[in-house]
């Protein structure tokens, strides 16, 4: 019996996408472990999300969604695929970048300039809220009073409500965050080691917050971390 055409080798060594059948395989995916190519790969990927969107019931059309930018990988990559898949899919949906400047020297400073690029590559309105604006105190000078240690527990609570107000002066309806897979495997794994039944039972759900102000959703539930990492560059391979 011949082999299928996924298992064929190709000319010059490798195997075939188990996708498209046609191209060479480029990678092995981290979730499935399918050789793919670079291609299939990239629209894969997001086909994915698109259907945890659809099936999660994530979005309705006409809202308004701000996009946590932190400059990292994570929300740099949600910015790009909720974009794309806004204009493709038509969810009518209007985006926007928003980022919180906690005022750390040498810290939010490259990142920062990251996000501002994203607002003119992806053509997403920005905001940026600072701490010293909101509680009139950068991080810096809050460490100066209270030192290094459980700096971390601060910097945290402020973040979150920094988030949380900043979609306010948006007047969105949700906040959409680059949590990914890797990241509610380890939130699982704390509650569990700290014995908090109560968090452990929520902090695996895709959407939170529903019966507050601003919901926070989680595109990414299902994404791992590595794929998110693989999706840029493979997204500059193709488009230049």
């Amino acid at each position: 019996m011949a082999e299928s055409p996924a298992k064929v080798q190709k000319a010059g060594g490798g195997r075939s996408c188990c996708v498209c059948n046609e191209r060479r395989a480029a990678l092995k995916r981290p979730k499935t472990l399918e050789q793919i190519c670079r291609e299939c790969f990239f629209a894969v990927f997001e086909e994915e999300i698109h259907q945890v969107i659809m099936q999660n019931q994530l979005f309705k059309p006409g809202e308004r969604i701000a996009i946590g930018a932190s400059g990292g990988k994570d929300s740099t990559v949600l910015a790009c695929v909720l974009s794309e898949l806004n204009r493709r899919h038509n969810y009518g949906l209007d985006l926007f970048l928003l980022s919180v400047d906690e005022g750390i020297t040498g810290y939010r400073d490259d990142s920062l300039e990251t996000v501002k690029r994203n607002e003119v590559q992806y053509g997403l309105p920005l905001k940026i809220v600072s701490y010293k604006d909101l509680y009139g105190w950068t991080m810096d000078e809050i460490v100066k009073i209270i030192g290094l240690k459980n700096n971390c527990t601060f910097c945290g609570v402020f973040r979150r409500q920094a988030l949380d107000r900043g979609a306010a002066l948006l007047k969105v309806d949700k906040l959409a965050t680059g949590h990914n897979a890797d990241d509610i495997a380890e939130t699982v794994l704390l509650n569990i080691l700290r014995g908090d039944i109560a968090r452990l039972s929520r902090c695996t759900a895709i959407t939170t917050g529903e019966d507050g102000p601003i919901p926070r959703c989680k595109p990414f539930k299902y994404t791992y971390e590595k794929e998110i990492v693989i999706y840029p560059d493979n997204f500059a391979e193709l488009v230049c």
